[in-house]
């Protein structure tokens, strides 16, 4: 069989993709074009939003697996959850994703690295708590009586949904949107602005800095 047949029975055979691929394509080089010739904002946001939209339903159509989530330091921990992020993100609207580097030092902190009990037990890198009882959960061992539990997950990439999906949508994070849309409109990124906006995941003052003073040690992606 010669190249040329190859190529066309791949085509045949994943025409459909190519043919999302470039739908994609096209809705964004119409975006780029109106908003040029256009640029009325209110407008623009509403082309993105669409263009964002369509990118997330044809993910989903793709089929993407969750990754496995295997480490044994924190340098494999890192890259484990950068995988896991990327997944999330790719089923994820660009300007509702939470940067890479945030959510990794985070976890990082909260999970001692993928260290902690709760992490190795309950597949939680963030502390998320519940207080359904209904919901599988880990009592803290100094306090086995607590009317909460820390959430137990099937997976690691789970928690990671979850952590994202909190700070999309509860009530005392409505402060951190606002920043994170400003700062994605403006496109430039500022992790220690955003993080100032998370003190309710943490009783400790200081949290948006040590997780800051985590992010440019390790130089997070």
């Amino acid at each position: 069989m010669t190249a040329k047949n190859k190529l066309e029975q791949y085509f045949k055979k994943n025409r459909i993709f190519f043919y999302k691929v470039l739908s994609i394509i096209f809705l964004i080089g119409a975006a780029y074009v109106y908003g040029t010739f256009n640029p009325n904002k209110f407008t623009v946001k509403k082309i993105v939003h669409n263009v964002e939209s369509k990118i997330v339903e044809t993910a989903h159509s793709f089929g993407i697996y969750e990754p496995t989530f295997k480490y044994n330091d924190p340098e494999t921990f890192v890259i484990a959850l950068k995988d896991c992020i990327d997944y999330v993100n790719f089923k994820t609207e660009p300007s509702k994703r939470v940067p890479s580097a945030i959510i990794i030092g985070m976890a990082g902190i909260e999970s001692a690295w993928g260290t902690s009990r709760f992490a190795k037990e309950g597949h939680n890198l963030f502390g998320i708590r519940t207080w359904d009882n209904t919901v599988p959960q880990i009592k803290p061992l100094d306090n086995p009586g607590a009317e909460f539990g820390v959430k137990k997950f099937k997976t690691k990439c789970q928690s990671v949904k979850a952590m994202v999906n909190i700070l999309n949508n509860h009530p005392a994070y409505r402060d951190f949107r606002a920043e994170r849309q400003k700062q994605y409109e403006s496109e430039e990124w500022n992790y220690r602005a955003l993080l100032e906006k998370l003190d309710a995941w943490s009783t400790n003052p200081k949290y948006a800095g040590i997780v800051f003073d985590a992010i440019k040690s390790r130089q997070l992606p």
